[in-house]
């Protein structure tokens, strides 16, 4: 069985690992990785799933049934609702953003491409998408699985992320640096 090989770590790596080699063993990573996308884009968008995921104040049972009703109605994989039962049991909910992170590592390790986190001040569409994974296709010489974030604090711009280089054209940075030089 392939390992990781130190691309996730500690307790989002170890269960991103478990669910990711279950998922190759049912063949389904494909369908993991688009529950987990919807579940990453949920998470973006609504404040009652972050305070589900989040709140030490929610009882196991409660969580649970909160997430087995979240997994019907965005209708995902049973192999993922699955592992967010998991996740509510073992009061890990909290580590789901960075175990959605890792999985995404590890499928993009195991298609032979290199991962790039982005992170917008919105969110980017599919033609956004499409023209960033050409530009860093042409930079980078391999293809890129993206990982992506919003963070309107940036303003505008993008952060990309790929292994130990940043590329940072975030208005927010440009200002900053902007009013350092002002400064003198």
């Amino acid at each position: 069985m392939e390992t990781s090989g130190g691309i996730v770590a500690g307790l989002s790596g170890r269960y991103a690992t478990a669910l990711f080699d279950l998922a190759r063993e049912g063949k389904s990573v494909d369908a993991v990785s688009a529950s987990l996308a919807s579940v990453k884009a949920g998470l973006d968008e609504s404040a009652d799933l972050r305070s589900l995921t989040t709140s030490p104040m929610i009882d196991r049972a409660a969580a649970g049934a909160a997430i087995n009703a979240v997994a019907g109605a965005m209708a995902l994989d049973p192999l993922t609702t699955n592992f967010l039962k998991v996740l509510a049991h073992n009061r890990r909910l909290s580590a789901l953003p960075a175990i959605i992170r890792d999985f995404a590592r590890l499928t993009a390790r195991s298609r032979g491409e290199i991962t790039a986190e982005v992170t917008s001040a919105h969110p980017l569409d599919e033609g956004q998408q499409a023209a960033l994974k050409a530009k860093l296709r042409a930079g980078l010489g391999a293809d890129a699985a993206l990982v992506l974030n919003v963070d309107p604090e940036i303003m505008g711009g993008l952060i990309v992320r790929v292994g130990s280089r940043m590329v940072d054209s975030s208005l927010r940075t440009k200002l900053n640096s902007l009013a350092t030089a002002m400064k003198g």
